[in-house]
């Protein structure tokens, strides 16, 4: 169910934390990947690495995802150096935090070109020759904070909860035509973000968390890899939160 011989994948932000993860999942399930990082040249070395090391062809570059330019660019190289694109990822992140009446417009701006805008960019990018071929994935990546909100991170929230409803929409569009989308709601995850909040805050998040712990980029690598293999065929403009049973829905 899990299968992606000879499948061509694209993941934003994969040189590091759940986006490495989801990398290495598509290898090892098959598929040659291309991946995008933000100036983290060793990180990409190493997820290149890997891939060489499975036999799987790989295509690597850095670039900022809210410069839309660069980034259709990038699907096109991608495409190019290992074929039409079977599976997306928009995984490609960031934060900023603060109270909300201290944030300039331009943050939020940021924070919803690098989210949302680089989610649109990248879906329409590759879903033409998705929906010529008449199949594909486009698997986006949201957060349980967009059902739950979180205060100090209204920009983060309000972009995840974008990417959600467009999730919906343009899986309405995009099923008839053989293209599955739906979305990922990771709860908290054990990743260098988490990590720099202190051991405080990771141990007041676990004993909040049924599950008693964070989760690893590993867990939602596999639910990243649920959608993109067979066992991805029934769900369209689904939401699946892997998340510890931090938000119930």
């Amino acid at each position: 169910m899990t299968d992606l011989a000879g499948q061509v994948a694209i993941v934003t932000g994969g040189s590091r934390g759940i986006g490495a993860a989801i990398v290495r999942a598509f290898a090892r399930a098959g598929a040659d990947v291309a991946f995008c990082h933000l100036d983290d040249a060793e990180g990409a070395a190493a997820v290149a690495a890997d891939l060489a090391a499975l036999g799987r062809r790989c295509h690597a570059e850095s670039l900022d995802v809210a410069d839309t330019a660069r980034l259709r660019a990038f699907v096109a190289a991608a495409e190019t150096a290992l074929g039409p694109v079977d599976i997306l990822v928009t995984n490609a992140g960031m934060n900023l935090r603060g109270a909300f009446e201290t944030l300039p417009e331009e943050t939020f701006r940021r924070i919803l070109d690098v989210h949302f805008m680089h989610t649109v960019v990248a879906a329409q990018a590759v879903y033409p020759g998705m929906a010529a071929r008449g199949r594909g994935r486009i698997i986006t990546i949201s957060s349980q904070l967009a059902f739950k909100g979180s205060p100090n991170l209204t920009p983060y929230t309000a972009a995840k909860g974008a990417i959600l409803s467009f999730t919906r929409s343009l899986a309405l569009e995009a099923a008839p035509r053989g293209v599955r989308v739906n979305s990922i709601a990771p709860g908290p995850v054990d990743t260098d973000l988490t990590r720099s909040r202190g051991p405080e805050w990771r141990a007041a998040i676990e004993a909040a968390l049924p599950a008693g712990k964070l989760g690893r980029p590993e867990d939602i690598a596999a639910t990243a890899l649920l959608l993109a293999g067979r066992g991805g065929d029934f769900y369209v403009g689904a939401c699946l939160s892997p998340n510890g049973g931090d938000v119930m829905h």
